[in-house]
């Protein structure tokens, strides 16, 4: 299948509104107010509400298995994006994906591991270049990866009084955090300096529920009907044969995050690629442009389980005119493991000194990163 196109999955949203961008925002808790309050929008240097960088996860999600294997589960692993043009209100979003590579590995999860890349390309109703992305997700034989028991033991987290006010106190006061119209000055950047984490968590079944409704799934009924008629291996009948349950309530269901091999109810993997984007896009504020994200997934994020988004400032330089930072970034649960590593972001900056003949919202930068094949 390397170098087929595959068929547009969804499209679930295409249009950017203000509802639609506001809907997004609300499924993946983006308080940012570039993104959701149109008079902050129309005094910015926009002219009005842009929608976040990861916007086009409405229209897909690129890096999940898109075609089935009996016994097989596919997990999204992963996405590098690239930005070139700023979402604003009226583009009409559509994509080109194909599939660009396959690995076999070895995991600690299900022994035999298949990798399987992604490249997706985001365009507007003008046909101009939004974003680039390499997603890419894994498949696991679901027996084998029971078998194995590797999270067996894992109970549920219990979590002290003071943990909690910890978690309420970040979540609290994120919006107090977000740099907004305050312009962050390239100058002013230092090589080590802290990004402000930002916290999700507990995570709850509104969570996920909220992401799906943020980025426009939900086939239900007649729809849900022929779809599982259409592709019967991507469905599964339960009490005895009574309803009819899709395999990605992996999200949603206990008893069928067991038997992909995993304790229980976890995240998406798109959802959590969104909150590391809402890290950095708090950080930069309106005058910021992000070039480039990469996520990677590792440890599930399990119902119950707090994401801590943490990040720090990497490099900063000067590339075709344009004030770059470079920042690692990954995330923790609530007991100190990294569940998402090896992150990156590089956003442009504004700079006090340096002009920059780039369009500002970053077009004609290329950062020249060859995406395929990743460290995954």
């Amino acid at each position: 299948m390397i170098g087929i196109c595959l068929r547009p999955e969804g499209p679930f949203v295409q249009d950017a509104t203000v509802d639609t961008i506001r809907n997004f925002c609300n499924g993946i808790g983006d308080l940012n107010p570039l993104y959701r309050n149109a008079e902050h929008g129309r005094t910015s240097q926009y002219g009005s509400v842009l929608a976040p960088p990861l916007f086009p996860m409405a229209y897909g999600w690129i890096g999940r298995g898109r075609w089935g294997f009996p016994g097989v589960h596919g997990f999204f692993g992963g996405n590098d994006w690239e930005f070139f043009r700023n979402i604003r209100l009226g583009d009409r979003i559509s994509a080109i994906e194909r599939v660009v590579g396959i690995e076999e590995k070895e995991s600690k999860f299900s022994g035999r591991l298949v990798l399987q890349y992604m490249q997706a390309e985001f365009t507007n109703q003008r046909d101009e270049l939004v974003s680039r992305v390499l997603g890419w997700g894994t498949r696991h034989e679901r027996k084998a990866a029971r078998d194995k028991g590797k999270y067996n033991k894992t109970e549920p987290y219990s979590y002290t009084v003071d943990e909690m006010n910890r978690i309420n106190s970040a979540v609290l006061s994120e919006e107090n955090n977000i740099r907004g119209s305050e312009p962050r000055y390239w100058e002013d950047v230092n090589i080590g300096d802290d990004i402000t984490p930002i916290a999700r968590g507990p995570l709850s079944s509104l969570d996920t529920i909220g992401f799906l409704v943020g980025c426009g799934r939900g086939h239900t009924h007649a729809l849900l009907m022929k779809s599982a008629k259409k592709h019967p291996g991507h469905f599964i009948k339960e009490d005895g044969g009574r309803r009819v349950e899709h395999t990605m309530n992996v999200h949603h269901r206990e008893s069928m995050a067991k038997e992909a091999g995993v304790p229980g109810v976890i995240d998406y993997g798109a959802q959590r690629c969104t909150w590391m984007s809402t890290l950095i896009t708090n950080w930069m504020g309106d005058a910021g442009i992000l070039k480039r994200l990469r996520v990677e997934l590792r440890l599930p994020n399990l119902l119950g389980d707090t994401t801590w988004c943490k990040g720090k400032v990497k490099n900063k330089y000067v590339k075709d005119g344009c004030a770059l930072v470079e920042i690692d970034i990954w995330a923790e649960n609530q007991k100190g493991e990294i569940t998402t590593p090896n992150g990156v972001a590089v956003v442009i900056l504004p700079s006090k000194a340096i002009t920059s003949s780039i369009r500002r919202d970053g077009v004609g930068l290329d950062l020249g990163y060859g995406m395929y094949p990743l460290r995954a």
